[in-house]
C-alpha cells in the first residue's frame, strides 16, 4: 500500500477540526485508511534541542487502488465528503469562448506508434499555487510514475507553463541525433542522444533511460514555433518548467497503456483543479490522431452503472431502504439516482442507478459498490450472524498430492524448508551451473535488492541456500520442499504458470546417491505409481529413470525422470497416428519428463559455499493430476 504525506495542520484545517493522534486514526480507520505515523513528538524534540525541523507530518497508507487519495488535496476531499461536510465535485470541461474551434489541438504524428503510441493532454487555467500546493503537485506526479506508471515504462507525465509556449502542439519521433534542446535544469543544449549519456550518472533520471535508449526513434513534444516541451518519459524541457508563479498548466501524460493513461490524466487534472479560478473546472485539448480523426482529451464522464438494494442488503446482511444505501453511497463520492417503479415492473424500484466520478476508477463492478456502501455504514457496525448455509471445506487435489509427498517424506526423518520464492537471477541459474535461455524466468520490472530479481523455476536454489545458512548443523543435512515454481508461458492470459514441484536434498560426507534415490521411490509408491523400464512399451502407467546430462549435476551421476501416464483415446487425438484400427496412440509418445536427480556438481556446491557432496531431486508433482 502507498504511503501519503500530508501536512498535519494543513490537512486539519482542510477537514476543519483538530483532531487527537486517536480521533484521527479512527476517522482513517473508519474510512479505510490506516495512519502509519504522526511525526509530531519527532518535530517537538527536534525543536527542544534547536535542531531544524519541518512542519509535522501525518504518514497515511491508502489502499493501491486509489489513485485519488495519493496527495492532501484527494485525502481531504474524500473524507469531508464521507464526513458530510460537502458534497462531492462535479467535474466540468470548462471550454474556452467560441467552443471548440477554439480548442488548442496536439497533432499526433504516425511514428509515435513505433515508440510511445498515445497521449492524453488537459489545461488547468488561472491557478494558484502556494508553496505547499505546489509541492504536493509535483509529489502526485511522482508517485502516480512510480506506482501506476510502473516507473514510467506504462505512463508519464509533463506539466508545462503554458504561457510560456503556443499551440498547436505536435507529438512526433524523430532520430535522436536530430532532436536537439536545453533540459530541464540543463544550460546547455544537448541532442536526445547525447542526453542518454548526461543522465547515465544521474541517480534519479538514469532509471528511465532504458525505456527508450534503445529505441530506433524518439518521442518528442513541439510546439508551434518548433520549441520542445518533452523529451517522454525521460526529461522535460527547461523552457517550458512549472513554478510557483504559473499561472495556466498543460498537461501531457504520454503512455503505452490506453486505460491507465485516462486513470493518470483525469487524477492529475481533478486533483489540481480546485485551485482554478473556476474550482473543478478543466479546459480540454483536441487530439488530431494520423487518420484525421479527433477526440477531446481528458474524458471525465462518469461512468453509470446499475446497483441493486437486495443484492447490497444480502451480501452486508442489512435492511436498508433504497434512500439509506444512496445516501452511503454519497458519501463515498459517488452519484447514486433511485428508481421510480413503473406498474409494469415492481422490481425496477430496487435498482439504484449509480454514476461513477471519473476519479473513482476502482470502482469496476456491482460489487466494488456493495464495498463503499459497507465502509460508509461502518464495518464494525455490520451485523454479526452465522451463515445460512453450511460448508466443509475441502483441500485442492494437487494439495493434497502435495500433502502425500510432504507427510512421507517427513516421517522418513527429513526436515521441510520454506524459503522465499523469490531469488536473484545468479541464484537461479549462474550459481546452479544452468543458462537462462531468456523465455524461461518471470522477471520481476522493479526489484528492491539484488536478491529478489527473479520468481524461482526450481526449488534446489532455496535448499542449497538453507544449507549453507545451516553448516553447523549435524550431518548429515536432509531438507525437503513441496511448493511451487513459476514459469513464463504466452498461451496463459497472465503470461506465467504455476506449477507444484517436490525437490529433496541429502547433504553428507558421502554423496548418497541411493538415499535421494530411495526417496523418490518412496515418494511414488505412496502415489500409486509403478516402476517401469524405459524400454517397456506394453505398461499404460508408470515411471522410469534415465541418464541425464543436467549441468548442474556431475557428468554421470545425474538422471532424468520420466513419467508414463495413463493412455490417450484415439477420438481425442486421431491426428497423431494414421493407422485407424489402433485404439491407442504408441506409449512412447506418451512418457513425459518430469524431474532430475543425481549427485550435484561441484562448482554448484562451491558457487553455494558447502564443502561437502550432496544428492539432490526434484521433480514435478501436478502430472500425476492430469488425466485423458
Amino acid at each position: 500500500m502507498p504511503t501519503v504525506s500530508v501536512d498535519k495542520a494543513d490537512l486539519f484545517e482542510r477537514l476543519g477540526k483538530q483532531y487527537t493522534t486517536h480521533e484521527f486514526d479512527r476517522l482513517c480507520f473508519d474510512y479505510g485508511l490506516e495512519l502509519d505515523e504522526d511525526t509530531t513528538e519527532e518535530v517537538q524534540e527536534a525543536v527542544k534541542n534547536g535542531l531544524p525541523a519541518e512542519r509535522p507530518q501525518l504518514k497515511i497508507e491508502v489502499p493501491a487502488n486509489r489513485y485519488d487519495l495519493l496527495c492532501i488535496e484527494g485525502i481531504s476531499r474524500a473524507l469531508r465528503v464521507f464526513l458530510e461536510l460537502q458534497e462531492a465535485p462535479q467535474y466540468k470541461l470548462a471550454y474556452p469562448s467560441g467552443g471548440e474551434p477554439k480548442l488548442i489541438t496536439m497533432n499526433i504524428h504516425p511514428e509515435t506508434q513505433r515508440v510511445r503510441p498515445l497521449i492524453a493532454c488537459a489545461i488547468l487555467r488561472n491557478i494558484s499555487f502556494t508553496s505547499r500546493s505546489y509541492k504536493s503537485f509535483i509529489d502526485l506526479q511522482d508517485k502516480l510514475n512510480q506506482n501506476i506508471g510502473r516507473r514510467r515504462w506504462l505512463v508519464a507525465i509533463g506539466t508545462h507553463d503554458l504561457d510560456t509556449i503556443e499551440g498547436p502542439f505536435r507529438f512526433e519521433a524523430r532520430d535522436p541525433e536530430k532532436i536537439k534542446f536545453k533540459a530541464l535544469g540543463k544550460n546547455v543544449e544537448y541532442t536526445a542522444k547525447e542526453l542518454m549519456t548526461v543522465y547515465e550518472s544521474d541517480k534519479h533520471v538514469s532509471r528511465f533511460l532504458p525505456i527508450i535508449r534503445d529505441a530506433p526513434v524518439y518521442p518528442i513534444i513541439y510546439d508551434s514555433r518548433d520549441r520542445v516541451l518533452s523529451l517522454p518519459p525521460i526529461i522535460n524541457s527547461e523552457h517550458s518548467k512549472i513554478s510557483l508563479n504559473t499561472r495556466n498548466v498543460f498537461i501531457e501524460v504520454t503512455a503505452t497503456d490506453e486505460t491507465k493513461l485516462q486513470i493518470v490524466v483525469n487524477t492529475v487534472a481533478t486533483m489540481f483543479s480546485e485551485y482554478c479560478e473556476e474550482p473543478y473546472a478543466i479546459e480540454p485539448v483536441k487530439l488530431v490522431f494520423p487518420n484525421g480523426s479527433t477526440r477531446i482529451s481528458p474524458d471525465i464522464s462518469p461512468l453509470t452503472m446499475t446497483a441493486r438494494a437486495s443484492y447490497i442488503n444480502s451480501c452486508t446482511s442489512l435492511s436498508l431502504s433504497p434512500p439509506a444505501i444512496a445516501r452511503l453511497l454519497t458519501r463515498m463520492t459517488l452519484n447514486p439516482a433511485l428508481n421510480t417503479a413503473p406498474p409494469s415492473n415492481p422490481g425496477y424500484a430496487d435498482e439504484i442507478t449509480v454514476a461513477i466520478p471519473c476519479t473513482r476508477p476502482d470502482i469496476l463492478h456491482e460489487c466494488d459498490v456493495v464495498e463503499d456502501a459497507a465502509v460508509a455504514y461502518g464495518y464494525n457496525n455490520l451485523p454479526d450472524i452465522f451463515p445460512k448455509t453450511s460448508t466443509i471445506a475441502q483441500p485442492l487435489p494437487i494439495s493434497r498430492l502435495a500433502d502425500i509427498i510432504r507427510r512421507e517424506w517427513a516421517m522418513s526423518g527429513w526436515v521441510e524448508a520454506l524459503p522465499l520464492i523469490l531469488c536473484s537471477h545468479e541464484e537461479n541459474f549462474t550459481l546452479m551451473n544452468r543458462s537462462d535461455p531468456g523465455t524461461l524466468a518471470v522477471r520481476i520490472a522493479n526489484p528492491k535488492t539484488l536478491e529478489f530479481q527473479v520468481v524461482r523455476t526450481s526449488l534446489l536454489p532455496g535448499l542449497l541456500k538453507t544449507v549453507r545458512e545451516n553448516r553447523s548443523h549435524a550431518l548429515p543435512i536432509r531438507l525437503f520442499e513441496v511448493s511451487d515454481v513459476v514459469f513464463k508461458d504466452a498461451t496463459q492470459e497472465k503470461q506465467a504458470r504455476n506449477e507444484r514441484h517436490a525437490a529433496a536434498l541429502w547433504c553428507s560426507k558421502t554423496a548418497g546417491f541411493e538415499v535421494i534415490h530411495g526417496l523418490l521411490d518412496r515418494a511414488m509408491r505412496m502415489l500409486e505409481v509403478p516402476r517401469i523400464a524405459s524400454t517397456d512399451h506394453t505398461s499404460e502407467r508408470g515411471y522410469y529413470i534415465t541418464e541425464g546430462n543436467d549441468p548442474a549435476y556431475f557428468p554421470g551421476r545425474a538422471a532424468d525422470i520420466y513419467f508414463r501416464p495413463p493412455p490417450v483415446r484415439r477420438s481425442k487425438v486421431a491426428h497423431l497416428a494414421n493407422e485407424v484400427n489402433k485404439d491407442l496412440v504408441l506409449l512412447s509418445s506418451r512418457d513425459i519428463k518430469i524431474g532430475t536427480l543425481g549427485v550435484l556438481h561441484p562448482v554448484v556446491l562451491s558457487n553455494f559455499e558447502i564443502t561437502y557432496p550432496c544428492s539432490a531431486l526434484e521433480f514435478n508433482v501436478e502430472v500425476f493430476l492430469k488425466r485423458s
